[in-house]
C-alpha cells in the first residue's frame, strides 16, 4: 500500500527549515540534493543563483513518516502560503503508482506527467479536481 508524507516547499529557505527541522525532530538526512546537481538540459539554462537552492530534501521523521521539501525555482514561480504544500505518495510499485496517478488526476490537472526521472524514480505532479497538489512517485530498486 502506498504511503503518504508531506511536502514543503519554500522560496529559498528549504535548506534552513530543513536545518530547524533536522534540530527539532533529530535523525539524519535520507537525501538532500541541489538544483545544481540536475544534469544540464540544453535550452533551459539555470540562473548561477538558483544552483544552490534545495531541489529535494527528505527528514525521517518517524518509523512512517517523511517530511520532504524543496524550493521553488524560476519556473515555478514564487510560492505563497497555502500553495506550498503538497501531499506525497510512496507506490510500492509502477503499476500502483500509475493506478494513484491516474485515479487522483481525473477531473484535475497534471502540472509533471509521471515518467521515469534522472534519480532513479518513476514520478509526477499533477493538481486534483479539488485543488490539492499532489506528488506520486515509485523508487525503482537499487541495482
Amino acid at each position: 500500500m502506498a504511503i503518504l508524507n508531506p511536502y514543503l516547499t519554500f522560496n529559498g529557505n528549504c535548506e534552513e527549515a530543513f536545518n530547524f527541522y533536522k534540530s527539532v525532530f533529530g535523525g539524519e538526512f535520507r537525501q538532500i540534493s541541489k538544483f545544481g546537481d540536475m544534469p544540464p538540459m540544453p535550452g533551459h539554462e539555470m540562473p548561477e543563483e538558483e544552483k544552490s537552492r534545495i531541489l529535494h530534501v527528505s527528514l525521517p521523521i518517524s518509523k512512517e513518516t517523511i517530511l520532504m521539501g524543496s524550493d521553488s525555482n524560476l519556473q515555478m514561480g514564487e510560492v505563497k502560503m497555502g500553495d506550498h504544500m503538497s501531499l506525497s505518495i510512496g507506490a510500492d510499485s509502477k503499476e500502483e503508482a500509475d493506478r494513484v496517478f491516474n485515479g487522483l488526476a481525473a477531473g484535475g490537472k497534471i502540472t509533471m506527467p509521471i515518467a521515469d526521472m534522472f534519480w532513479g524514480a518513476y514520478f509526477g505532479m499533477l493538481d486534483d479536481k479539488f485543488g490539492f497538489s499532489w506528488m506520486v512517485n515509485y523508487d525503482y530498486p537499487k541495482k
